[in-house]
């Protein structure tokens, strides 16, 4: 069935105007940008087949060839969908950047998005102004945190170039569990007096996973 087909009060575009975009569905959202089908499957049927066998969410992790086996979808509206969540992962992070830090929750949602990997672990380090606002942030490490691979000369070489005030380290754990390690505790006591050292204070110290996070701060650990 063609979109001209379908009664008019149930297509994606009468819909918008007639009922607001809260009322569209996914499938019909992305209808409205895509615009066009095929000859054999109209633009609606597309969006819902693409959605129904991916997930919403994890279309915005599709390379452009895995959404061009989907029928209907070409290399121009593979770039549109990829357009679409790249634009909203730029939304999210600007609207994230000079955020003020009140607790270990601001820097798990300044998080979300920002690990390129989450099946190897990494480490960030989060610079502060002195009004605990975020002036940016900078990969250090990618693998198993030890204290033999962590300088305290890397994390704090980047904080000085930064004027940072302070700083925040944040991991991952691609296991899930944020429970710190023998190895976690380590790297944060020997970050903590160096920071004590040069006058840059380390605030916390925060684990993040999927839906979670540990703080060495919230449980005294710094």
């Amino acid at each position: 069935m063609r979109i001209r087909d379908i009664d008019p009060d149930n297509r994606p575009r009468e819909r918008f105007l007639s009922s607001g975009k809260e009322a569209l569905s996914p499938a019909e959202l992305l209808a409205l940008i895509l615009r066009s089908g095929t000859q054999k499957l109209n633009i609606l049927d597309t969006c819902n087949q693409l959605i129904s066998t991916h997930g919403l969410e994890k279309l915005a992790d599709l390379s452009l060839n895995e959404l061009q086996k989907q029928p209907g979808i070409g290399q121009a509206k593979a770039m549109q969908i990829a357009a679409i969540f790249e634009l909203h992962r730029r939304i999210r992070f600007s609207r994230n950047m000079n955020r003020k830090v009140q607790g270990a929750r601001d820097v798990f949602e300044y998080m979300q998005g920002r690990i390129p990997d989450d099946t190897k672990e990494h480490l960030f380090v989060l610079f502060l102004s002195t009004k605990n606002r975020i002036l940016s942030h900078e990969i250090i490490s990618v693998g198993t945190l030890t204290a033999s691979l962590i300088h305290p000369r890397e994390i704090f070489k980047a904080a000085i170039r930064q004027s940072a005030h302070s700083i925040i380290l944040v991991h991952n754990h691609p296991s899930g569990d944020v429970q710190p390690s023998n190895a976690d505790k380590q790297v944060t006591s020997i970050l903590k007096k160096a920071g004590d050292l040069l006058q840059i204070e380390l605030l916390d110290h925060v684990i993040v996973g999927n839906e979670d996070w540990f703080s060495f701060r919230d449980h005294s650990l710094l």
